[in-house]
């Protein structure tokens, strides 16, 4: 089945909690930890690696934590998908070619023709549209 993971899920649910406060606020990984009931070291995991890639932007101190850096209008959800989970792909052969059964496959081309439609359809979605903030242009 295709679906987005829990990783994907749990980080968007952060960056539309963060884009709904007012530009600037700072938002503690607890406190959409505790209201939206995510385990909290993995959601602290999420947005650290959101912060590695320069979406969100780290607090230091004591009353730190993580405000949102790039508008949610700026980033494709493929994008977004494969800064989390790597390179997307329906079946392996997509993303890497060591499938023992690769050149006598014959569903490969089909499912690679399906594979592009729908990334295709990610590459025209913005976090914002997905969100439902269509304006997506906070913060700067």
């Amino acid at each position: 089945m295709l679906k987005l993971t829990r990783k994907v899920e749990y980080a968007l649910i952060a960056l539309q909690h963060m884009h709904g406060k007012a530009p600037g606020d700072i938002t503690k990984a607890k406190e959409i930890a505790q209201q939206y009931t995510i385990p909290l070291q993995l959601l602290a995991k999420i947005l650290q690696q959101l912060a590695r890639e320069k979406i969100v932007e780290p607090v230091q101190g004591p009353n730190g934590g993580y405000r949102a850096k790039v508008p949610l209008g700026a980033i494709s959800l493929t994008e977004f998908v494969e800064i989390l989970e790597g390179p997307m792909g329906l079946v392996d052969c997509n993303i890497d070619s060591d499938c023992i059964q690769l050149h006598q496959c014959n569903i490969r081309l089909p499912i690679q023709r399906v594979n592009n439609t729908i990334k295709s359809v990610f590459d025209n979605l913005t976090l914002a549209q997905i969100t439902g903030d269509e304006a997506g242009n906070k913060p700067s």
